[in-house]
This record gives structure tokens, C-alpha cells and sequence, in this order.
């Protein structure tokens, strides 16, 4: 089997590291703790699981301390997580079944990251990141925060997942690390402009976030998924504004990036069922159920989007003009993708009412 290194960056994170080491700790041949300047237990619980314990005087960089912990790996790859990330089961045994299986020939495997799920468990919001790399390649973090990791040469896109446990409420550290930065002087990169309007936008900044995401956009450089998704963010702003004339306008810059996506036949049809114009609505919706998700494997995707919403939007559309029997067949199939969403057991009783009516 190949050897691997658990490199992680935690301060304060006594609970959740807990659960994130214990899912872990027997599949790793060896873990990197890097404490930024805990005031709690988590450096006894990291060393409950003999972990190998370092410090690291914080410097509002979150790269310069991921690369610190990367420097101190000595197995063949290097494998991170946040504190509060996990590994379920069935990943765990994809994972020894990988180090079992594997060789040297890829320089880096990606894993899905579920950033969140259904009330069925099912995946929701995902997205796929280098996670485990070849120590000898050397590879460096890259950016003060929302950093990722620099890869180049052969990657394997695996069926591993990790997810995501987020326990602690949102705050505004990385807005502070940002405006700091700004006040500094430092050159922003492309995608420190639209992670800084996404910081702006996660705080209610609304009018500052509006004027960074239209400079990211005007620029017209940086990842195309990064810049489909400043749409969708610009879009919630002007919304939030009551603009909606810039809200559609926003929506609609994203036909100018790439080919529709479901996201935006939704987004675009719910204005329309705002408007109480259902037609239009239908149109855009059964657009949605014909579009597959992107073919770039690393972009974030919202499944909901591609299987049950569309359905239950045209469920609610034929209901709304009186046609009943297009909106049973549209409930149907949202039932199949999804059974226990609040709102299709809501159509389930509304259309069982209906019937004994009759």
C-alpha cells in the first residue's frame, strides 16, 4: 500500500476535530496537526489520536500555514481536511481499498466534497478538489484565504467523497482578512475579487458586494464556473435590491459564459412564476429537465437543480392554469427524485383532496 499524511491547519476546534480524526485516524499512516493558536482542548484531543502536534504563529494567511503543515508530511502523499470534515463509511472503505489499489502514476486524486445534503442524506451541493497529492511533487497552497491547492500533471478523478460537518456559525474573519488586505494595498487576484464579493455578500454588504461582483465580471478573466456563479450571486443582490429589471439582466450575462445551465432555466422561470406569467414559467422549466450538469468535473453542482425542482416548479405552473393532469405528472416524477420534500408530500395530500372531491 502507498503511505499517506493527514495534513491539517485547526485553532479552537475541540469538538469537531474529534470526529473528524476519529473517522479518519486508521487509514492515514500518519497525521500533521497544525494549531494556529488554540485556547481550548483541541491540541489533547489531536494528541489522543498521536497526532503529530505543531504550532504555527497565525498571519492571516491560511496558504502559508497549509503549507507549513504540507512541509512537515514524510509519507508518499499528502491527504487534508478541515476540522470539520468527515469521512462516512462507505468512503472509508473506498479509501483503504484506494491505498490498497494504488501506485505512484497520478500526481494528485480529487474527492467529491459534499458541502451539504437532502433529507434523504442524498448529496446536494457538491463539488470535486485535489485532496490527496504526491509528496514529491512538491505542490504549494496558493492565496491568503479561500486558498486552494496549485496541481499540475496526471489527476485522478475518484468516487471518494468527503463531507462536510459545519457546525460553527458564519463570521466575518474573512471579510477582515480581505479589507485588511485591501487597506494594505495588495493586489488582488481574480479570484481573490469574486471570493471577496462572495465575503461582502455571506455578510450583508449588499451594495459593496453588488459593485465587486460587477468589477470581477467587467474584468471578464478567471475561472468560467467562477464567473457563471458571480451571476447567480449578482442576480440575489439586485433581487435583494427589489431590482429586478438587473436581476433578470444578471441572470442573463451567464448565457454570454457557456451554455445554459438548469440553474438558470430555474432561477430565470421562478421570476416568471413571481409574475404570475406561467407560461413563460413552463417554458423555462421544462428547458431545465433537458440539460445535463457541466462537463467540468471540479465545478460546484446543486443536483436538485437536474432531477426534482424543475418537476415540482412544472407541478406547481399546470396547477396554476388548470391543467391537472400535466401537474400529476410533473408531482410524479419530483416524487420519484425526491419522496419526502415537504412540498411534494404537500402535493401528495392536494392531489389525494382533489380526487375525493370528485
Amino acid at each position: 500500500m502507498v503511505t499517506v499524511s493527514l495534513c491539517m491547519i485547526v485553532k479552537n476546534e475541540e469538538e469537531a476535530l474529534h470526529t473528524c480524526l476519529k473517522s479518519v485516524h486508521d487509514l492515514v499512516d500518519e497525521m500533521i496537526i497544525v494549531d494556529t493558536g488554540s485556547t481550548d482542548r483541541t491540541q489533547e484531543v489531536a494528541a489522543s489520536f498521536n497526532a503529530r502536534i505543531y504550532h504555527f504563529e497565525w498571519c492571516d494567511d491560511f496558504s502559508a500555514a497549509r503549507n507549513y503543515a504540507f512541509d512537515q508530511a514524510t509519507q508518499e502523499y499528502q491527504f487534508w481536511l478541515d476540522a470539520d470534515d468527515i469521512l462516512e463509511e462507505k468512503d472509508r472503505l473506498s479509501f483503504l481499498n484506494w491505498k490498497k489499489q494504488a501506485s505512484l502514476s497520478y500526481d494528485s486524486i480529487t474527492m467529491d466534497y459534499v458541502l451539504s445534503v437532502d433529507e434523504q442524506g442524498q448529496p446536494l451541493y457538491k463539488l470535486k478538489r485535489n485532496r490527496i497529492v504526491r509528496r514529491d511533487r512538491r505542490f504549494r497552497w496558493i492565496g491568503f484565504v479561500h486558498e486552494f491547492l496549485n496541481v499540475t500533471g496526471s489527476t485522478f478523478h475518484s468516487d471518494m467523497a468527503v463531507t462536510h460537518k459545519k457546525t460553527r456559525p458564519h463570521s466575518d474573519r474573512n471579510l477582515n482578512i480581505y479589507l485588511k488586505q485591501r487597506e494594505k494595498g495588495t493586489v488582488f487576484s481574480e479570484r481573490d475579487h469574486y471570493y471577496f464579493a462572495n465575503e461582502l455578500y455571506d455578510n450583508g454588504r449588499i451594495l459593496e458586494a453588488i459593485q465587486q461582483y460587477e468589477h470581477y465580471l467587467e474584468v471578464n478573466r478567471g475561472w468560467t464556473e467562477d464567473r457563471i456563479a458571480a451571476c447567480f450571486k449578482l442576480a440575489e443582490c439586485y433581487g435583494r435590491q427589489e431590482q429586478k429589471q438587473k436581476q433578470r439582466m444578471a441572470l442573463l450575462r451567464t448565457l454570454t459564459l457557456d451554455v445554459p445551465r438548469a440553474q438558470f432555466c430555474c432561477v430565470f422561470g421562478n421570476l416568471f412564476i413571481e409574475d404570475e406569467q406561467y407560461a413563460q414559467a413552463i417554458y423555462w422549466f421544462r428547458q431545465a429537465t433537458l440539460i445535463e450538469p457541466s462537463e467540468d468535473v471540479m465545478a460546484l453542482t446543486n443536483s436538485s437543480y437536474y432531477t426534482w425542482f424543475p418537476h415540482l416548479q412544472l407541478c406547481l405552473c399546470y396547477d396554476r392554469i388548470g391543467d391537472i393532469e400535466q401537474a400529476k405528472s410533473h408531482h410524479r416524477i419530483a416524487q420519484l427524485h425526491h419522496p419526502t420534500h415537504p412540498s411534494v408530500l404537500y402535493n401528495e395530500q392536494y392531489f389525494a383532496q382533489l380526487e375525493q372531491q370528485k
